[in-house]
């Protein structure tokens, strides 16, 4: 048996009026079914006498057992981050264009949230990446990603270049914009327009797909969820890269730091309707022929 959810934590994009009306419908709706609702603190203000308890991402983690994100996938990556920690299932309301991650229409919602609160939803258990950068041994960073963690140059005109070792084997030296370790989730991001393959989010993998590479022979590589990407940054002088977790998240890389990627030991929960098709949302987005 499903257990019930009673805190419900709310998370808008930022600063966005469309965000605000249709938070105020859910919230109004949450309350009138009688269940405890928790604003996230940067999610547009309500303009009313009796505004809702606002709170922090780590106090929705704490305290909620589901997490609503009303926006778009960057919304949802951004909550991620923080939530994962709490194994806090969250399920996306799109506003405008469906995202690969936030797949229920706002013109829909009052229905779904009817059916998932009842206990009508699929859990979608996601891959996270952990990434640290080390500097003269020691961390200077810190991150998990759900989509991606991109080293890439900081100058237009110059490449960067760098070792990649897996499970302590060395792998190539390259000379490239930069490279993208995705997890199945980001496998439709950025590292599709790099040439990497579609992976399907029940896969435990990590793709390493080069930027733009001196060689062409440098192809994207598919490994085990389980293995340790480490990237040293072999040339160049400070401040020769950066990286970034999620498009969100930067760091400078100098000539010397280790990036290192394993998989987080945090996995996002992602509830979808009963009806949830993986393919017809990637039909949808990248525009294949074949709709019904």
């Amino acid at each position: 048996m499903k257990q019930p959810f009673k805190t419900i934590g709310l998370i808008g994009k930022y600063g966005n009026p469309d965000v605000s009306e249709t938070l105020r419908l859910i919230y109004d709706d949450l309350v009138n079914r009688d269940l405890t609702v928790l604003l996230d603190e940067s999610s547009a203000s309500f303009t009313r006498d009796n505004p809702p308890q606002q709170v922090t991402l780590d106090e929705i983690g704490q305290q909620c057992d589901l997490a609503i994100i009303v926006g778009g996938d960057g919304t949802l990556l951004h909550a991620a981050r923080t939530l994962n920690r709490y194994d806090i299932p969250m399920m996306g309301i799109n506003l405008g264009r469906l995202g690969f991650l936030v797949d229920i229409c706002a013109d829909d919602m009052h229905k779904q949230l009817t059916d998932i609160l009842s206990g009508g939803y699929l859990v979608d258990s996601r891959l996270l990446l952990h990434v640290e950068v080390l500097r003269d041994g020691q961390s200077i960073l810190s991150s998990d990603a759900l989509n991606d963690i991109v080293l890439h140059k900081r100058e237009i005109a110059r490449m960067i270049e760098f070792q990649t070792r897996i499970d302590g084997q060395h792998v190539h030296t390259q000379r490239s914009d930069g490279m993208i370790v995705a997890t199945p989730t980001g496998s439709t991001a950025y590292a599709l327009s790099g040439g990497g393959p579609i992976v399907h989010p029940q896969v435990d993998a990590m793709l390493i797909v080069p930027i733009c590479p001196h060689t062409l022979s440098n192809r994207p590589i598919v490994v085990q969820a389980a293995s340790c990407i480490e990237i040293e940054i072999t040339h160049g002088g400070e401040s020769e890269g950066q990286l970034t977790c999620d498009g969100q998240v930067n760091v400078r890389l100098n000539s010397g730091d280790i990036v290192r990627i394993n998989a987080s030991p945090h996995r996002l929960q992602l509830l979808h309707p009963e009806d949830y098709d993986y393919f017809e949302i990637l039909r949808a987005k990248l525009g294949w022929a074949g709709h019904h």
